[in-house]
């Protein structure tokens, strides 16, 4: 089991904190004047991915704290305890293995006395059959045609994750298939994806591991009802959908044929199962070839992550660590996800589940509720687009803000102009970040463009940026898909990390049920006459909405 111990009942969190007023005083330019030349101590390569950990409030102290918090929290036995199987998402009773499904150099998982292996191999051995036939045109739908367009149906992981993948991983996308995904139970996302397909040549595959989640099945139904008023007859749904799903009853019921049926387990989170089958609308996008190069690229980074002690070297722990560092002694409440690559222009929203899911808790390990903040605000959009948007409150804002800057050195276009541009204002932003601009610099700007003594005493206040913006660089050669299965991989081992040291559950998601609870309550009461017990707000709500959809 996970050790349970609370943060700030060590001596390493003391410390730290004793820590925080002295190098909270020192300015980041400061730091750089110090040790010039510290981007050498704080920058860190795993492969093609380089990390610049040096525009931080870090010192080699810091580290050393950061590496006796870790001990104190006992981070290895953590990192075991995942590893061996153990059932570390402990109030469902389950192990949390996604690792394992990336291993592609068969190393022996177990869970519950049971080797996994065989079972991973023989769904991705399914996976890449049918993922071939698609690509190869030899899957067709009932006229024959190969197929053209394909709808994820899913909502949450079953979603968010292989939508981010197969938009990063566009330019290995086979040219003659177009994939579409459908989560939101608002008919508006699946009419407008509906208006672009043709169901003659389009395959659905319905993600839900129960397959009753309320918004997929929703949707799922209505994309069937949509298919059998052109197809007419109940054989023809076999050769257009397919399910990823652990309820094979359910599965058959709704008429998908159970051979066409990809099996995941319940040690496998919802938010991080793209590596799973719910991987399935990669594989058949971007080909088999390209989804196990993702999955080794994972595993690299899980090798990394597994056996690299300690914080000082891990860049997982090392991200990890530092996210604490500024969300709990420096009060930073939000972290932004900022990548310089239109290509990963989801990734932001994919890592916001992944993380707020995963520690927004307020009861620790021990039943009890904490009185230290867990879980940061992640949240981002792509630059430049961002810098025109919600940059200035990073740069002259009264909130500390974070940053995670993203970037390829190689683009995946010959438009070497425009991608100059780009990483030019990649690096510029978190050098600006970190330095501001004093108040001599403008005055002396104000001066050099002709401003009175009198204008420049009134615009000065306006135009000085403070710096201490606190950023890591992450740049990486090329998003191919084996980087950016580390790159993603790094990310779910942070979160892991910082939910062993805030000592809090990260693979259970006990929030999101109970407005699914009360959801299943009004529905009734909006379908019919019944009415409930509700407050006066909700209960004219109901009623109002009842009153105007007549209208």
């Amino acid at each position: 089991m996970l050790p349970k111990t609370n943060p700030t009942t060590t001596d390493a969190w003391k410390e730290l904190q004793s820590h925080f007023e002295t190098i909270s005083q020192k300015s980041l330019a400061r730091l750089f004047a110090e040790n010039p030349e510290r981007n050498k101590t704080f920058s860190r390569s795993f492969e093609s991915i380089h990390i610049d950990f040096s525009k931080n409030f870090l010192s080699v102290e810091t580290v050393q704290l950061f590496e006796k918090l870790a001990r104190e929290c006992q981070l290895e036995e953590g990192k075991k305890a995942m590893r061996n199987g153990d059932e570390i998402n402990q109030t469902e009773g389950r192990a949390v293995l996604h690792t394992a499904l990336r291993n592609r150099s068969n190393q022996v998982y177990k869970t519950k006395g049971s080797d996994i292996t065989s079972l991973v191999d023989e769904v991705l051995a399914d996976i890449k059959a049918f993922s071939s036939k698609v690509q190869n045109g030899e899957w067709l739908g009932y006229t024959g045609k190969r197929i053209e367009s394909i709808i994820n149906i899913g909502i949450g992981g079953s979603d968010l994750g292989p939508f981010m993948i197969t938009k990063a991983l566009k330019p290995y996308a086979h040219p003659g298939i177009k994939t579409y995904f459908v989560s939101n139970v608002d008919a508006s996302d699946l009419s407008e994806k509906l208006q672009e397909v043709n169901p003659e040549t389009t395959l659905f595959i319905i993600a839900s591991k129960t397959f009753t989640t309320q918004e997929t099945m929703t949707n799922a139904k209505s994309a069937r009802d949509w298919f059998m008023a052109t197809a007419n007859e109940n054989e023809h749904i076999k050769k257009h959908f397919v399910a990823v799903s652990t309820n094979s009853e359910k599965v058959s019921e709704f008429g998908i044929d159970t051979q066409n049926m990809f099996e995941f387990w319940d040690w496998v989170g919802g938010r991080y199962s793209l590596w799973s089958a719910i991987g399935l609308s990669i594989a058949c996008t971007v080909g088999y070839d390209h989804f196990e190069e993702l999955l080794k690229g994972a595993e690299a980074m899980d090798k990394h992550f597994f056996e690299t002690e300690g914080v000082t070297d891990n860049i997982p722990a090392m991200m990890a660590l530092l996210g604490i560092w500024y969300n709990n002694f420096f009060g930073a409440e939000t972290h932004a996800i900022l990548p310089y690559d239109h290509l990963l222009s989801h990734l932001s929203r994919y890592l916001q589940q992944g993380d707020m899911e995963s520690n927004g808790k307020y009861v620790d390990r021990n039943g009890e509720k904490i009185d230290y903040q867990s879980g940061q605000i992640i949240w981002g959009e792509p630059g430049t687009n961002g810098q025109h948007a919600f940059y200035q409150l990073i740069h002259q804002g009264t909130k500390l803000i974070p940053c995670d800057f993203i970037a390829a050195a190689k683009p995946p276009h010959d438009h070497f102009d425009h991608h100059d541009k780009l990483i030019a204002n990649f690096i510029a932003q978190t050098e600006a970040l970190m330095i501001g601009k004093s108040e001599q610099q403008v005055r002396q700007e104000l001066a050099n463009s002709g401003k009175s003594h009198e204008e420049i005493d009134r615009l000065v206040p306006f135009k000085v940026f403070e710096g201490n913006k606190p950023t890591n660089s992450i740049l990486i050669e090329k998003l191919d898909p084996r980087t950016l299965g580390s790159l993603v991989a790094m990310y779910e081992h942070k979160i892991f990390v910082q939910g062993i040291i805030w000592n809090v559950f990260s693979f259970d998601q006990w929030g999101v049920e109970l407005g699914k609870q009360l959801a299943s309550s009004i529905l009734g009461e909006i379908q019919g006459d019944e009415s409930g017990n509700h407050d006066s707000s909700t209960d004219s709500l109901i009623n109002k909405y009842k009153e105007l959809r007549s209208h």
